[in-house]
Formats: structure tokens, C-alpha cells, sequence
């Protein structure tokens, strides 16, 4: 059975609606969750077919929950569970719900303008999706414990895949409170994130929250982070009421338990709409080459120098990467950083490519011997 309706949405919208429904008609209800003129006219074959739009705001073993122009709605998703765990219904989709039934069901979901994807810990190398449809994807760090800078560089390789323009948040700095040592843990993120802006908040003091409040205001935000990194914390922050329940961390190593256990999309009160995640124990990488390129665009940049256009950057004569290592510019963490996730990145690929080819033989395999039986009921006459 499907939870209750999340915390901190209406159960009903005042707006009228007319007999026959048309996407317009959902537009000042859906607004405040991201319904735009794209989604309508990506919307409308659908509107014909009498079915309704919704925003997905958790999914829970089949059943989701859809905030629908009549306020959130449970519907099942069996018509939406192919064997592709990418293709699931997810957090942030833009669902199509039959207009009335019980139960009532997805159809399909719009096409996704972003999706946050990781590899999963499965020996068959799948993807597991995240968020969709993601403007910013917020990376929180707690400043409580020591910076973990190849973890951030990972996040980064995954938000810069998905589409969405990442945002490091360092939160807790209320516990660095000399300014010195704070502008150059500041420094340290900045440098491991070229092209990415990073703000330091304080859910205790409010410090940055405004700031923060104001960037995720144009679109739809994903809060990702470890467990302990003070993301249920951030979301109350913004959401200004405490809505996503908050555990302490331990003292030892600044840890925390699983807050937040499921993928649950808020509408912020000052404009936008904020999915929270549960704590990450792993961020593997999933086909996130062009990632790793934008995380590490410095090095990219270098090897566009190099003699041969395939270098390895390992020894090879003429690599304009080595010369900038050797001439300080480029930091031995940076670089071994790089080649480590390019290499993951690869074998995930390599697995993943595999996988689909032996699926492949299996479906042609099962195939075949249908059409064999088939050939040879037709011969005895038993078909």
C-alpha cells in the first residue's frame, strides 16, 4: 500500500477545471512544480486521449505518488516497469495518470529533459536513476569533517552527465568559525570544481541560505550528498519548516544514519521545487565520460597540447599533461584522480556494453527456439 501524501502539499487545488480536461487547464496548478509551455505541448496527444499530467514526488515499490491539478494522487506504475532500470518511473518525471480508477495507473511519463544517474553495487553493472528532469544538482559537503575532495569529483562526473548545472554546497560552517582557514577549505572545493560555484551555508545561523534559497528558485534542484552531509537539515532551511526529519551525527567521524529514506520532491516556498535524496554510501559512475571531461576541463584542456592525439598521459613524449605536472600546474591529486575515474568509467562502460550483448543472445537464443517449435508443430500437424 502506498504511504500518505508527503508532507507539506495541498490535497486539493480551488481551480476549476472544465468537463473535458486540456493541458491548459492544469497550468496554474502544476506551475509551482514546473509545469511550463514545454511540457504542455509535450503533454497534448496525451490531453486527447482524456489522460491527466503530474509531477512525481515519490515512488515506493510500484505505487508513486503523482501531485496532479487535483492534488496528489496515488496511481500504480505497472504499465511503466520495463526491465531496463533506467526506464523506471522516477522522482521529478512528468507522469501521464488516467483521469479517474481505482487504482489508477501511469501510462507513461514525458521525456525527460535530465536524469541523474549511478552505477549500482549489482554484478550486472546496471544504472539506477536518481532524479529527472533536474536543473541544479546541489552537491552538499558537511565541513564537520575532513574535506573528501576525490568524493566531490565524483558527484561532479555524475551531475555534469546528467544535464543539470551542479552547485557545491558546504554546509555546517558554522563549526569552521576562523575565516582564514574557512576561505581556503573554500579554495580547495573551487579548485576541484572548475566552472561550479561553491557556497558555504549554516542551517544554524542562516548563513548563505538566502543566497541558496534565491539560485534554486528558477527550476527544479536535487540535494545529494553522504549520510551526515546535513541535507534533511538544508531542505528544512529552505522549505522553512521542519518537514524532512533530522538525526544527529556521531561525534567520532561525523557520520549519519539514513534520514531520508525515500526520493521525496518539495515545492519550495520562495519559488522552485527541491527533490531530497537519501545519504549516498556509493557513487559509482554510469557512462559519465563527458563528465569526468567537465570535472577535470583543466587537464582536458592540456591534452589538447599533447604530441599524439591518443596519449595516455603515462610517459609518452611530447604530453603537454606531464609538462604541466612537473611544472606545478597541475596537482598530482588531480591527476591521479583523473586517470582513476576514467578508468572506472571505462570498465562500467565495458561491463555495460557486454551485458547488452549477451541479453541480446539470450533474446535471440529464446527466439530461435520458439520459431524451431513453432517450424515443428507446423510439420506434425499440431500447430
Amino acid at each position: 500500500m502506498p504511504g500518505p501524501p508527503c508532507e507539506g502539499f495541498p490535497l486539493s487545488f480551488s481551480s476549476s477545471r472544465p468537463s473535458s480536461p486540456t493541458s491548459s487547464a492544469y497550468a496554474p496548478a502544476l506551475a509551482p512544480f514546473g509545469w511550463d509551455e514545454a511540457w504542455e505541448a509535450e503533454f497534448a496527444p496525451h490531453a486527447e486521449q482524456g489522460l491527466v499530467p503530474g509531477r512525481v514526488v515519490r515512488v515506493d515499490r510500484g505505487q508513486c505518488d503523482v501531485m496532479t491539478a487535483d492534488g496528489i494522487v496515488h496511481a500504480d506504475t505497472a504499465f511503466v516497469t520495463p526491465h531496463d532500470p533506467l526506464r523506471v518511473i522516477c522522482t521529478g518525471d512528468w507522469a501521464v495518470v488516467e483521469a479517474s480508477g481505482n487504482p489508477r495507473y501511469v501510462k507513461t511519463y514525458l521525456p525527460r529533459r535530465t536524469a541523474f544517474v549511478r552505477s549500482t553495487s549489482s554484478k550486472r553493472s546496471e544504472g539506477q536513476i536518481l532524479a529527472a528532469n533536474v536543473d541544479h544538482a546541489i552537491i552538499a559537503v558537511s565541513l564537520a569533517v575532513e574535506l573528501d575532495l576525490g568524493r566531490i569529483e565524483r558527484f561532479l562526473a555524475l551531475a555534469w552527465e546528467s544535464g543539470a548545472q551542479p552547485l557545491v554546497v558546504l554546509t555546517k560552517a558554522d563549526l569552521v568559525p576562523d575565516p582564514v582557514t574557512l576561505a581556503h577549505l573554500v579554495q580547495d572545493v573551487e579548485t576541484t570544481a572548475p566552472g561550479v560555484d561553491v557556497l558555504t551555508v549554516s542551517s544554524h545561523t542562516g548563513e548563505g541560505t538566502d543566497v541558496l534559497a534565491a539560485i534554486v528558485a528558477g527550476g527544479t534542484s536535487v540535494l545529494l550528498g553522504i549520510s551526515g552531509a546535513g541535507k534533511s537539515t538544508l531542505a528544512n532551511a529552505l522549505l522553512g519548516a521542519d518537514v524532512m526529519e533530522v538525526q544527529a551525527t556521531r561525534d567520532a567521524d561525523g557520520k549519519g544514519r539514513h534520514t531520508t529514506t525515500t526520493r521525496n520532491l518539495l515545492a519550495l516556498p520562495g519559488g522552485g521545487v527541491l527533490i531530497d535524496t537519501p545519504g549516498l554510501r556509493g557513487v559509482g559512475l554510469w557512462d559519465a565520460g563527458t563528465g569526468v571531461g567537465q570535472v577535470f576541463s583543466e587537464i582536458e584542456q592540456y591534452a589538447a597540447d599533447c604530441r599524439f592525439h591518443d596519449c595516455a598521459h603515462e610517459a609518452e613524449p611530447g604530453c603537454a599533461v606531464l609538462e604541466a605536472l612537473e611544472n606545478g600546474e597541475l596537482p598530482q591529486r588531480r591527476l591521479e584522480s583523473y586517470r582513476k575515474l576514467l578508468r572506472e568509467n571505462q570498465r562500467i562502460v565495458a561491463k555495460t556494453d557486454a551485458r547488452l550483448r549477451n541479453e541480446i543472445r539470450r533474446d535471440w537464443r529464446i527466439k530461435s527456439a520458439e520459431g524451431r517449435a513453432n517450424y515443428a508443430a507446423k510439420r506434425t500437424g499440431r500447430y
